[in-house]
């Protein structure tokens, strides 16, 4: 028996970001995320997003100083280092990887096959959180 909710998506990455409104703006061109659902704040940071990527979702918020916030750093202050990262699976690696670089990512590990199959690249945002993208299904 699972403990998982009989739900479309059980696992969803959640982010922070200093300037939450602009990643979701960059996360959406460079990525081709999709706004589902955006809630700002009166003061114009993110209480809370939802980007779609096919059938998988990222939440994520504005960085503040806050219980939640305190549990979380940001990448730079921590010497660039994730301690998680998210792997999303597409269709063309390549034409991802020419979006992404295009729109400013830094590219962390180029464009390759990989041995256990698949093609793929790891690059990160303009906060420096880092994202993987390949075409491995393991499904």
């Amino acid at each position: 028996m699972s403990d998982a909710k009989n739900t479309r998506v059980t696992v969803i990455p959640c982010l922070r970001y200093r300037n939450a409104p602009a990643a979701i703006e960059w996360l959406c061109q460079a990525f081709g995320f999709e706004k589902q659902f955006v809630a700002a704040n009166e003061d114009g940071s993110i209480a809370h997003a939802q980007l779609t990527f096919g059938n998988g979702m990222i939440m994520l918020g504005s960085a503040t100083d806050s219980e939640f916030g305190h549990l979380m750093k940001q990448p730079d202050e921590i010497g660039g280092a994730e301690t998680q990262c998210a792997y999303l699976i597409v269709s063309d690696a390549d034409a991802i990887y020419t979006r992404a670089k295009a729109a400013g990512a830094q590219i962390a590990i180029e464009i390759k096959d990989e041995d256990y199959g698949g093609r793929g690249f790891s690059c990160r945002d303009p906060e420096g959180h880092l994202w993987n993208f390949g075409t491995y299904d393991p499904w």
